[in-house]
């Protein structure tokens, strides 16, 4: 299939348009933050979702035990996850297709506008069990949205960095979803302070998705000005577009695809339990003061969105395979210590271990990006990470709070959500074992 990239506004290059060293710092800076914006938009929506679970419980849900209310309130937040695989097959198939900067700015357009949406909801005292439905429905369109995110960024920054350096580029993507995070917690702590209870309930909690509509038409606009990349263009200017690459996927590419999957459980899991789930875990389960838990947490997503790039950097210089085999290692080892130490109660042991087991995760959520990207040939590369990540996430990453809640009540041990993350660290371990290195060889077509 050919593709016309005539009617693109083009980001010019220095010298030669199909080799990423040729670009100029203005262009580079766009690419950056065009795949910066639309992460950052989305998980900071997952970040305000996570943080005031509890306020939305009390929004959407009948009046019932508290536990049951926060469980319904993850069960949708888990729920709108199984739709992104779904979205990877489409949004892969576009970004293979037609190009990765088409399936970018439609994503956004869609994701950012679902997530405004949710400020809009009534709620269950004005229209009863209307609320949780109309909730629900955004948040699948969210999730289907979302899915063509992380692995489309992720793609569009491998295949523009220069070859010594996909690692460090790629970096960007994990980076934003923290700082989206970091954004969300910061509006949680300002809102639980400034604000009583009852006008949390009533409005405040409405006030950070509202951000998602002036933030999303910024990512869009940026992502219209830029130029497909190099790799892409490459193949449509042959002809070697693939017509089915979903199809291509599975026929020809389903050992890397298995191994994905199993490489991607560590974040999946982690990500969400760590930097999502703690504040409701410490707040709700160690019973430490909601307003600490929300400080404690920004803290230690300040400290991770710099060691994501150290972790970038390591990755190009010492490879994909021993950073990922690292990761999963320390946290075999040493999550349940650091679960243990969680419950102390001293604030500066919590923060000390918040922050030491985000900088275990950006072992691997930093090269997480540029491994599997890697992974697949360019003419699959959207739909190979966009399938693989999704799916991880959707049975793994989005029941991580649902999970962890119930397994604490299930098996009366406040541990639990640490087994859960060690039993995913094993699978992750054997995955990234039986993977082929691919930091130093160029991307293949």
């Amino acid at each position: 299939m050919s593709t016309d990239n005539s009617s693109l506004a083009p980001v010019t290059p220095d010298s030669s348009s199909s080799t990423p060293s040729g670009l100029g710092k203005d262009a580079r800076r766009r690419v950056l933050w065009g795949s910066f914006i639309g992460n950052f938009v989305e998980w900071f929506d997952y970040a305000v979702y996570g943080y005031l679970a509890s306020t939305i419980a009390a929004a959407f849900f009948p009046e019932s035990d508290k536990q049951t209310a926060l469980l319904a309130t993850f069960a949708v937040f888990a729920i709108s996850f199984f739709v992104r695989p779904l979205g990877g097959f489409v949004w892969g198939h576009i970004g293979d297709r037609l190009g990765r900067r088409t399936a970018l700015s439609l994503s956004i357009l869609i994701m950012s506008g679902a997530t405004f949406c949710i400020a809009l909801i009534p709620s269950y005292s004005l229209i009863g069990v209307g609320a949780p439905i109309i909730l629900l429905v955004i948040r699948v369109i969210q999730g289907f949205s979302a899915a063509g995110e992380y692995a489309g960024a992720s793609a569009f920054l491998v295949e523009y960095a220069p070859a010594n350096r996909r690692g460090m580029y790629a970096a960007v993507v994990p980076a934003s979803t923290a700082a989206g995070l970091l954004l969300g917690s910061l509006l949680a702590a300002v809102l639980s302070l400034v604000l009583n209870d009852q006008q949390m309930a009533d409005w405040g909690w409405r006030l950070p998705f509202l951000l998602a509509a002036p933030m999303g038409l910024i990512g869009r606009y940026i992502r219209t000005r830029l130029e497909d990349t190099p790799a892409f263009r490459e193949l449509a200017k042959e002809d070697k577009v693939d017509h089915a690459p979903v199809k291509d996927m599975f026929a020809r590419h389903w050992r890397s695809l298995v191994l994905a999957v199993g490489a991607v459980l560590l974040n999946a899991v982690g990500f969400y339990v760590i930097l999502s789930y703690m504040p409701t875990y410490l707040s709700t389960e160690l019973g430490f003061g909601a307003t600490e838990s929300f400080i404690a947490t920004t803290i230690a997503l300040v400290t991770y969105i710099g060691f994501i790039f150290l972790t970038g950097l390591a990755s190009d210089r010492f490879g994909r395979k021993r950073v990922l085999i690292t990761a999963s290692v320390l946290f075999i080892a040493l999550t349940v210590p650091a679960f243990m130490l969680l419950d102390t109660g001293n604030f500066a042991v919590i923060l000390l271990v918040e922050i030491f087991l985000g900088g275990m995760l950006t072992l691997n959520d930093g090269t997480l990006p540029s491994f599997l990207a890697e992974l697949f040939p360019t003419r699959i590369r959207y739909s190979g990470f966009a399938v693989s990540f999704n799916l991880a996430n959707a049975i793994f990453g989005g029941t991580a709070p649902f999970v962890a809640t119930l397994l604490i009540g299930v098996l009366h041990t406040k541990l639990a959500p640490a087994w859960y993350l060690v039993a995913a660290s094993i699978v992750s371990l054997i995955a990234v074992l039986c993977a082929k290195e691919t930091y130093r060889t160029p991307l293949a077509k």
